[in-house]
């Protein structure tokens, strides 16, 4: 089951994406340079379904990806990156629940970022130990540390930008860590 479970890691790659730009092409308000993602499914948005099911969707993808990296953790900190992911999935999820304009919109949409950047520390940090992976777990160990750092201290030109920059991050790592899962799977046999 597992094996067909690592594609939903590029499937939420990109089905977030579609998610986004079909959002925004049903929003010509929209700036990229102005507003946050969120806005996209605030009341006030055309279609604001699409953006919050759209994540909810995505989330359900995230929390699939995320039984396949607990399976193929090569250690007990990996399993606890593969249930880290597991909760950010859960809350990009709760932002398509709680939509921009509703009281734990801000609450669930910190957490989500907060969340994701955490899930590829906790991935980098797993992976130093292990002699054939620790290269990877260096890089993603700096991700993990650097990602928030840089996304905190950069003075974004909007939110969305700022939200661009945490996702591609996290696309990043999925992309990175997807390809290695098979290689965790076959050394465990």
């Amino acid at each position: 089951m597992h094996g067909k479970l690592r594609y939903m890691g590029w499937a939420s790659t990109i089905g977030g994406w579609l998610v986004i730009l079909l959002a925004i092409s049903r929003n010509p308000w929209f700036v990229f340079t102005e507003n946050a993602f969120s806005d996209l499914g605030a009341a006030s948005a055309n279609d604001p379904w699409l953006f919050n099911v759209g994540m909810i969707l995505t989330g359900v993808m995230i929390v699939l990806y995320a039984v396949h990296l607990f399976e193929a953790g090569v250690n007990k900190l990996s399993r606890v990156g593969g249930t880290s992911m597991a909760l950010t999935g859960l809350m990009l999820m709760m932002i398509g629940f709680y939509p921009e304009g509703t009281p734990y919109h801000y609450t669930v949409s910190v957490w989500f970022f907060s969340q994701g950047a955490l899930t590829v520390l906790i991935g980098g940090l797993a992976l130093i130990g292990e002699t054939p992976w620790r290269n990877y777990g260096l890089i993603f160990t700096f991700m993990g540390i650097a990602g928030p750092i840089i996304a905190v201290i950069v003075p974004w030109p909007s939110t969305a930008v700022a939200e661009a920059y945490g996702i591609l991050v996290l696309n990043l790592w999925v992309t990175l860590i997807t390809e290695l899962t098979p290689r965790f799977i076959d050394d465990k046999r």
